[in-house]
Formats: C-alpha cells, sequence, structure tokens
C-alpha cells in the first residue's frame, strides 16, 4: 500500500548575522537521512527509536505535510509528489494521521463533535444532516456514550483518554485505508493505555485499516505491531517481522533498546546494554555508521564507511557490518 524510496528530510539550520557573515557554509539538520521501506495492505509497520530519530518528521511526509528533500513516496503505485492542490486534497481522505497530543492537536474553541464534523465538511462528504449523523456514529463507536454528552464539549472539558478518542473519531471518520499513528498513547494515563490500543485494533478490523505505528516503547510495539523498523539518527538500522526483531536483535542498537525493557519480576536479574555517550548530533552525524560512536563491538570500518541496509536473514534487513548472529 505504501512505499517509500530513498526518503531525505534535511531542515535548514537559521544563523545569526554574525554567523552569516564568518562563514558561508550552510548547516542543515539530517532528520530523515536515505531511508526506504514499505507498508503491505492490512500489516502494522512499527516505527521504533528514540526521540529525536526521525519518526514523526518520517510521519509527516509520508503524508506529504512536509515536502520531502528528495525521494519518492508512493501510495497504491500513486506518486504524492505529483499530487498538488484540489488533488492532494481529495486524495488525502485515504491517509489520515493520529498526533501524538491531543491537546496541541484540537482547537480549544472549537466543540469536539464540530472538530469531527469538519474533516467531511472540508472533504465535501455527504449533506449537513448525514454528516451529523456519521459523526453521532463514530463519536459512540470510539467509546464516546452517548454521543449527546460530548459533542458539546470543549477539549478542556474532556479527560486525557476522552481527547485521544476524539481524535482517533476525527481520523477514522472519513474512513481512510491507511492510518498514520504518531505516538498514539504517549500522552495518556498507563491504565488508558490498553484501552487505547484494543480500540485500535477493532478499527483496524472493522474498517480494513493499514497502521504505520510511531512509538519509542518496544513493548507496546511488540504487542500492536506485524513489522518493526528501528530507526537511529535518520537511518533505518535494522527492519524485518517482529519474531525476528525481538526474537534474533542483528544490530548493536536494537539489542540496546531490548535490554531496557522492564521485566515484571522482582527476582529476574537482567543484562543491561547501555550505550556509551550521547546520540550525536543530526546537524553534524558521524562518518560511516552513525551509531559506531556509542557501539561497544565498532571496528575500524564501522567508522570509515557507511553500512547499507542488506538481506542477511529472509526477510531480515540490518545495515551493520558486524551482525550479531
Amino acid at each position: 500500500m505504501l512505499e517509500v524510496a530513498n526518503l531525505t528530510k534535511h531542515f535548514p539550520v537559521e544563523k545569526s548575522f554574525l554567523d552569516r557573515l564568518m562563514t558561508s557554509k550552510k548547516s542543515v539538520v539530517h532528520a530523515v537521512d536515505n531511508i526506504s521501506f514499505s507498508v503491505n495492505r492490512g500489516d502494522i509497520l512499527g516505527l521504533v527509536g528514540e526521540s529525536g530519530s526521525g519518526k514523526s518528521t518520517t510521519a509527516r511526509l509520508c503524508l506529504k505535510l512536509i515536502q520531502p528533500t528528495s525521494g519518492n513516496i508512493l501510495f497504491e503505485g500513486i506518486d504524492l509528489g505529483k499530487l498538488r492542490g484540489e488533488k492532494l486534497r481529495t486524495f488525502r481522505r485515504n491517509m489520515q494521521l493520529i498526533f501524538q497530543d491531543p491537546t496541541a492537536s484540537l482547537n480549544p474553541r472549537i466543540r469536539v463533535g464540530d472538530a469531527v464534523k469538519d474533516a467531511l465538511t472540508f472533504q465535501g462528504i455527504g449533506t449537513l444532516n448525514e454528516q451529523f449523523e456519521r459523526t453521532q456514529a463514530m463519536l459512540e463507536r470510539v467509546g464516546l456514550k452517548p454521543w449527546n454528552n460530548f459533542y458539546d464539549r470543549f477539549p478542556h472539558q474532556l479527560s486525557g483518554g476522552q481527547r485521544q478518542r476524539v481524535v482517533i473519531a476525527r481520523a477514522m471518520v472519513l474512513n481512510p485505508r491507511l492510518v498514520v499513528a504518531d505516538e498514539p498513547i504517549a500522552m495518556v494515563d498507563v491504565s488508558v493505555r490498553a484501552q487505547i490500543l484494543s480500540l485500535m485494533l477493532e478499527l483496524k478490523k472493522e474498517f480494513d485499516l493499514t497502521y504505520l505505528f510511531i512509538t519509542h516503547d518496544l513493548a507496546m510495539a511488540n504487542y500492536f505491531c506485524n513489522s518493526i523498523a528501528i530507526m537511529y539518527l535518520g537511518k533505518i538500522v535494522e527492519m524485518g517481522p517482529k519474531e525476528k526483531v525481538f526474537g534474533s536483535p542483528l544490530h548493536p542498537y536494537t539489542l540496546a533498546l531490548l535490554s531496557s525493557i522492564p521485566i515484571p519480576d522482582p527476582t529476574a536479574t537482567m543484562q543491561r546494554m547501555i550505550p556509551k555517550g550521547e546520540i550525536p548530533s543530526p546537524i553534524n552525524p558521524p562518518r560511516g555508521c552513525r551509531f559506531h560512536p556509542r557501539c561497544p563491538y565498532a571496528q575500524p570500518e564501522c567508522s570509515e564507511q557507511e553500512p547499507q541496509l542488506e538481506e542477511v536473514r529472509l526477510n531480515h534487513r540490518v545495515a551493520c557490518f558486524f551482525p550479531r548472529r
């Protein structure tokens, strides 16, 4: 359904007047750097990595909310880079985004019912009565029952979990085929997270959805996703079915992430692999493998050449010169 090829996004760094006088060299933030992946119909691909790895930027690029520096994004064979104006607006009903922070993504001056209905109005779907009925049904479908208790409320009058359900309803009311969920449970209480994930799985089955699920929580990705792609500093370093990525990880960064997952057993002993140092600056990323300054298994070759994402096992790809076997 979704195919991303050599996708790159660089953000220019604003300099002061004196810095521009001192040097003419332009600096950029390497938010996403030449990544490729695909999402099959009905699949749930988890894009996992720590903060600053480029996950949210990738999500916005896939929906063309921001313009890529280079690369191609194909949705069911259609090149999104060639869509403009009215064609792009109409096409976007097929792809929707569940934002990470519902408080920031909902207008505080618009009632939640109108926020959901406006998606239909913007796309020109149905009459006013049909839009109203469809909004009512979707509010109840996401668990906001009865709908008339929530339709006229403002976002600040709802709990965090209820606001997240409104954001999900706004995305689902257009009946999209692809939903990009940008850490949809990060801003809700732990007690509500399982309910939100269960709701998303129910909606996937009911509406035949495909998910691109972005998270920094590997345990949550293991529960929710079918396939996993690990990102580090704008690059995908490992990708494959979750059974292979979690069962036999190949990249040292994946090993480090897996070792950080807590085990619900106070008597269990854990052998943690904590990478040394801090994540490098995306303005000046390391030469060669971007993880080599923090990798305990780094060799001289790792600092000189950049490893490519290659298939080491069946459907299991890794960008490492010395993958763990």
